[in-house]
């Protein structure tokens, strides 16, 4: 797998977490909120602003 496609996929997984998180509403879900900030600490180190792509 390139570079590239690795950090596509890590986006996407990404991408999907926030859906989730968004769908929760209020609901407190620690261990999504701990994989989401996995995915963002990946996403940085490989160079990507995670700003750009983050749901509002």
């Amino acid at each position: 797998m390139s570079d590239k496609e690795w950090v596509t996929m890590i986006i996407q997984h990404y991408g999907d977490l926030q859906r989730i998180k968004q769908e929760n509403g209020d609901h407190e879900n620690r261990a999504l909120d701990y994989a989401l900030k996995l995915t963002v600490a990946q996403l940085s180190s490989l160079g990507v602003n995670v700003e750009d792509i983050t749901l509002s």
